[in-house]
């Protein structure tokens, strides 16, 4: 019998939250950008910028790009990694990765693309020097394996970044919590005539990991140095570990 997992504040069969989480990025794929723009205020571009400078990634590195959405952490690695550098930019989900693709292209980068789950990654071990998670690991299933996974593909001396919600600053979390339940589910609908999909985001939020408990998680996968640092009072925290 199958175990239950979360799916925002629901508890589904572990077998339904890939197919649950899809529909949802179907549904927002064509207005992504745009409503990260919104409900963060331009935020999330600097927090992007933060994790490639914390990455230490430099010419000729490999990276992965994990859950790459509409490619904003590949086009700001593909300048880090230059001509002699590789970008593998991946998502499970197609409607994303098709935008994200297209992107690329616009940009003028042909970089490699693959749809893979990061649980079950189609890539060598000890092959990357970065493997970066924006926004991702909070949907994923079996965090535990995603992380295992990473570990197994990185290179010794690679790293991890993992760019994601976290818990807040407890004083700021009852207007957080307005914010959340309130405007973004309005904002959702007004902007992709979806406010069910901007209620999942807000209460995955709430049941993801806390920063301590995710570096914990990352320890036990097999990283080391395992660390985070808060962004915007802990709206978002960037953790990062390292193969050995």
């Amino acid at each position: 019998m199958s175990k239950p997992t979360d799916f925002g504040y629901q508890k589904i069969a572990e077998e339904e939250k890939t197919s649950r989480v899809a529909d949802v990025f179907n549904s927002v794929a064509n207005r992504y950008d745009l409503m990260n723009d919104l409900m963060s205020l331009g935020a999330h571009r600097l927090w992007k910028r933060f994790t490639v400078e914390l990455s230490a990634v430099k010419a000729g590195d490999r990276v992965l790009d994990i859950a790459g959405g509409t490619a904003d952490m590949s086009l700001l690695f593909a300048k880090r990694v230059g001509e002699s550098g590789t970008i593998w930019f991946t998502d499970i989900n197609n409607s994303m990765l098709r935008l994200g693709r297209d992107r690329l292209l616009d940009k003028g980068l042909s970089l490699p693309v693959a749809q893979c789950d990061a649980e079950k990654l189609p890539f060598p071990g000890d092959y990357f020097d970065c493997v970066s998670v924006a926004f991702g690991l909070r949907n994923m299933t079996h965090k535990d394996l995603a992380l295992k996974e990473i570990l197994r593909v990185l290179r010794p001396g690679g790293r991890l970044l993992v760019l994601e919600f976290s818990k807040i600053w407890k004083p700021l979390q009852p207007f957080y919590d307005a914010y959340s339940f309130k405007v973004l589910p309005a904002l959702g609908k007004l902007v992709v005539n979806d406010a069910d999909s901007y209620r999942y985001l807000a209460e995955s939020i709430r049941v993801h990991p806390s920063q301590e408990e995710l570096k914990q998680m990352m320890v036990q996968a097999g990283f080391e140095r395992a660390e985070y640092f808060n962004l915007s009072a802990g709206v978002v925290a960037l953790h990062r570990g390292y193969k050995y």
